[in-house]
């Protein structure tokens, strides 16, 4: 059975796994710090980061979901794209995933530099390490201290996983075949991916400009989504091109 699958998605859930499973075995937070996507401003940034972060994974059900999606829609998309273009729109899903989180992560660390220049907190010489005081009454230091730990989560909670360009995969899929229908757990009638897509999609934005994120990486989805649908969106109009 798992021979019938097309080799580029088999060689992704290949990968996903044994990725997985490693990282399990040797469970090494320094490891994990190194190959993990941080904010790219952090200290714990590094380039190759955005492309390794695709293939780690925070749980088993985390990985489980990311394959058994790809394991649905990658086999088609993969038959009508080809193999070049499906992997271009794998990795570039994910790159977009990465870009538009970290570029909503970049404004909320533009807003809390703002916030605590306003209370006269000296953000420069606390990134710097130097030992600062919090300034005023009780309701602003425990403001600044509020901020603070946002600003630490930004720099030092780094995204894992293939979501991004899972998601990419499923907006390229709708774009592709929007009346489509799928089954979906709890929804007993089938349902076309033009219709739902959507509204995955604005539930991601809520949940990710609105913080209520439970750890998930909302944005990232959505960005995914967004470089999914365009690159479908352009080789469907030279549908010719695609082999």
């Amino acid at each position: 059975m798992f021979n019938t699958i097309p080799p580029i998605t088999r060689n992704l859930i290949i990968i996903n796994v044994v990725v997985f499973i490693l990282f399990y075995l040797v469970n090494s937070q320094e490891l994990f710090v190194k190959f993990a996507a941080f904010y790219p401003f952090s200290p714990f940034f590094k380039s190759w980061q955005i492309i390794t972060h695709m293939f780690m994974h925070g749980s088993f059900m985390h990985i489980l979901f990311n394959m058994f999606t790809l394991y649905s829609f990658g086999p088609v998309l993969e038959q009508t794209l080809g193999e070049k273009k499906y992997l271009i729109l794998y990795f570039i899903s994910g790159l977009g995933a990465f870009f538009l989180f970290n570029l909503w992560n970049f404004v909320e660390v533009q807003q809390i530099q703002s916030s605590l220049e306003s209370y006269g907190f000296d953000l420069t010489n606390y990134l710097a390490g130097e030992s600062v005081s919090f300034k005023g009454n009780a309701a602003a230091v425990l403001s600044q201290q509020e901020l603070v730990g946002d600003l630490k989560s930004i720099i030092s909670v780094p995204m894992v996983g293939a979501s991004g360009a899972i998601f990419g995969v499923i907006a390229a899929f709708a774009t592709l075949y929007p009346d489509a229908e799928i089954g979906i757990m709890f929804i007993p009638i089938p349902i076309k991916v033009k219709y739902l897509l959507p509204i995955i999609i604005v539930g991601s934005i809520y949940l990710g400009i609105s913080g209520n994120d439970g750890g998930i990486a909302h944005l990232a989805h959505v960005g995914g989504a967004i470089v999914g649908f365009l690159l479908a969106f352009y080789w469907k109009r030279n549908r010719f091109q695609i082999n």
